[in-house]
């Protein structure tokens, strides 16, 4: 008896209890307060378990909680959900109604927006033909590629019926919304071949036009963190030494569909190097994005003159979005400088020096400059870029 009254005492210390007159909104808030190194776990673990014999009303207010929380805290929070959520579709009161408002609200968390579908799917089957037909566009990828797939399905359907000009128009309606490669390559084959022309670069936002200066020393993988002169300053008119003597900027267009630019044919396949590439990006408005990189080498990025990222790592392969960083853009005309470093191995494997990057939103939807024509070199000759600091 005494041995398990330990028990017990020890267990309330390590898992205080909650009050009983508690609501969920103060449950989630302390879970939401959880920590790192442990802190608040606790009381985040009482909450949850207090959470959890709430009735169906704190399901929303759950979801909404999601947004904005840590990994732990979100997880803790979807577990007092799926168990509140299986009591209430077992007694029947699961809230289709609500549940299906919030899947459709496009200010919601993705991720939550996304629990609210599926738990909406259980208690009413129909919603799918009632909901993803109209998300062709939306701002969450799940969303999207379900929408594209079943419009998609229904381009081939009517291709295969012989409806050629139903089955195009359908083919192009899927492709104004489909984000990923594997179904833009399903979309654009049969496009294609029904003699529509289709421009992958624009699609996905890829970045052709650049100015290019190189190559600076990178022997031993030493120029990494060398700051040579572009990272203090982009001046398009003027020249430096480089590795194997003056290096001057100059432009380069790559037409290559997915918009890699290839360094070793731009410039020359130099090992032990380094080159810097700068371009820009006219955003119609202040708007936060993704700039989507792929690369087999070592990197740094910047963005109006802050370091925004960097990876001192060569030859673990390259695939598109290899790398997503999160950058705020203002409005107007944007700068964006590339050090893409290559190293001295001789293997077949590690000759690739180059590197594709895309602006997009956070679905992975092309985000669409002021005037893609004209204003990717719109970079002013003497534009200083003073480094706030490096995320790595």
């Amino acid at each position: 008896m005494r041995r398990w009254l330990c028990l017990f005492v020890t267990a309330m210390c390590l898992f205080p209890q909650v009050a009983p007159a508690a609501t969920p909104a103060e449950l989630l808030s302390q879970i939401r307060a959880v920590g790192p190194k442990g802190t608040g776990h606790a009381e985040a673990i009482a909450a949850v378990k207090a959470l959890s014999q709430a009735d169906a009303t704190a399901l929303l207010p759950i979801l909404q909680a999601i947004d904005g929380a840590s990994p732990l805290a979100a997880n803790w929070m979807l577990g007092a959900f799926e168990t509140i959520a299986d009591r209430a579709l077992d007694e029947k009161t699961l809230p289709a109604k609500d549940l299906e408002a919030f899947a459709v609200d496009v200010k919601q968390h993705p991720g939550a927006r996304r629990i609210a579908y599926e738990w909406l799917l259980k208690v009413d089957p129909t919603a799918a033909d009632r909901l993803i037909p109209g998300m062709l566009q939306d701002p969450s990828a799940e969303f999207r590629r379900d929408a594209v797939a079943r419009k998609l399905k229904e381009a081939e359907t009517l291709l295969a019926d012989e409806k050629t000009d139903a089955a195009k128009s359908a083919f192009e309606t899927a492709l104004s919304g489909a984000v990923d490669d594997d179904q833009v390559k399903a979309i654009i084959k049969p496009l294609r071949e029904l003699g529509v022309k289709v421009n992958l670069q624009e699609h996905f936002g890829f970045l052709a036009h650049w100015e290019l200066i190189g190559p600076f020393d990178n022997t031993d993988k030493q120029g990494f963190d060398v700051t040579y002169p572009p990272e203090q300053e982009l001046k398009f008119d003027a020249s430096y030494p480089g590795k194997m003597g003056e290096v001057k900027w100059t432009e380069f267009v790559t037409e290559e569909e997915y918009g890699t630019v290839d360094l070793t044919k731009a410039l020359a396949p130099h090992k032990g190097a380094i080159t810097y590439a700068a371009t820009t990006f006219d955003s119609p408005k202040a708007q936060a994005v993704e700039l989507r990189l792929g690369t087999p080498n070592a990197w740094k990025l910047w963005v109006n003159g802050e370091l925004v990222f960097a990876r001192d790592e060569y030859h673990r392969g390259s695939q598109l979005d290899q790398y997503r960083v999160p950058v705020s853009l203002k409005a107007g005309a944007n700068s964006i400088l590339l050090k893409i470093c290559q190293n001295e191995q001789t293997e077949d494997w590690a000759q690739k020096w180059e590197y594709q990057i895309r602006v997009c939103d956070h679905a992975g939807a092309a985000i669409t400059e002021v005037d893609t024509q004209t204003s990717q070199l719109s970079v002013p000759g003497d534009l200083r870029l003073a480094l706030e600091g490096r995320n790595e």
